[in-house]
């Protein structure tokens, strides 16, 4: 990373297909990552794949386990420096009727609760980190809700509202204090995107262009990026990667 590296970076969703080359640019940039999953397989694929890596095993929608984990993380690495989290899904159709309460329990899970735990279980060590971050990735479709995503739109809506409400606690905690040498050492940032691609989605439809979607590569670059620019700039700003 270009202050230095040495930051420790828990990474959700590690085992995804944005979660692999963001946990691998971020170990290439000299932090050490904690790559957390709920597939014991993928995780230990991973940590062959990128040696150095830190894998866990976590239900992050039970705010016991996210517990336990948090404990785990700090007796085992210790305060952690940065939150990078990419436990996303999907859940569509049609029409406006479409949008089941089976549908709005799995995004609420797995777009809002498990945000919720791991930035509350990890608030502090953000706070008192000299380059503290947290990140989250959303979608245009908060922009602009078709009906028959309405579920999906609102609970990545509830997600930037959850961000923008760390990133006010970060702003209230740090500004003016004299322990730190700068104003905010402490960001939460949302990137927004149309949608991801990698290549295994490439491979599989050769034929399709896939106008506006974002690189799941670009992603991870712009992700280590957040550790090179200011705080106070990055804190509650929404930056869209579309194209």
């Amino acid at each position: 990373m270009s202050d230095g590296g040495g930051r420790l970076v828990v990474v959700t969703g590690a085992a995804g297909s944005a979660g692999r080359p963001t946990t691998r640019a971020l170990a290439d940039a000299g932090a050490t990552v904690v790559a957390v999953g709920q597939s014991p397989q993928r995780l230990s694929e991973l940590a062959a794949a990128i040696p150095g890596v830190a894998v866990e095993v976590a239900d992050l929608g039970d705010q016991s386990s996210v517990q336990h984990l948090a404990e785990r993380i700090h007796r085992r690495h210790g305060a952690v420096d940065g939150i990078v989290h990419l436990v996303g899904g999907f859940r569509g159709g049609a029409g406006f009727g479409a949008n089941t309460d089976a549908d709005w329990r799995f995004l609420d899970n797995g777009l809002i609760q498990t945000l919720r735990h791991v930035t509350l279980a990890f608030h502090d060590d953000l706070v008192a980190s000299p380059a503290g971050r947290a990140v989250i990735v959303s979608g245009t479709a908060v922009d602009s809700p078709a009906a028959g995503s309405a579920n999906y739109a609102a609970a990545k809506a509830a997600a930037e509202a959850w961000m923008r409400a760390l990133a006010d606690s970060f702003r209230r905690l740090q500004s003016g204090r004299k322990d730190h040498p700068l104003p905010q050492t402490s960001a939460a940032t949302i990137l927004v995107v149309k949608a991801l691609v990698d290549d295994a989605m490439r491979a599989a439809a050769p034929e399709r262009k896939f106008p506006g979607f974002t690189d799941v590569n670009d992603l991870a670059e712009k992700i280590v990026w957040l550790w090179a620019r200011d705080a106070a700039e990055l804190n509650g700003a929404r930056i869209p990667l579309t194209g």
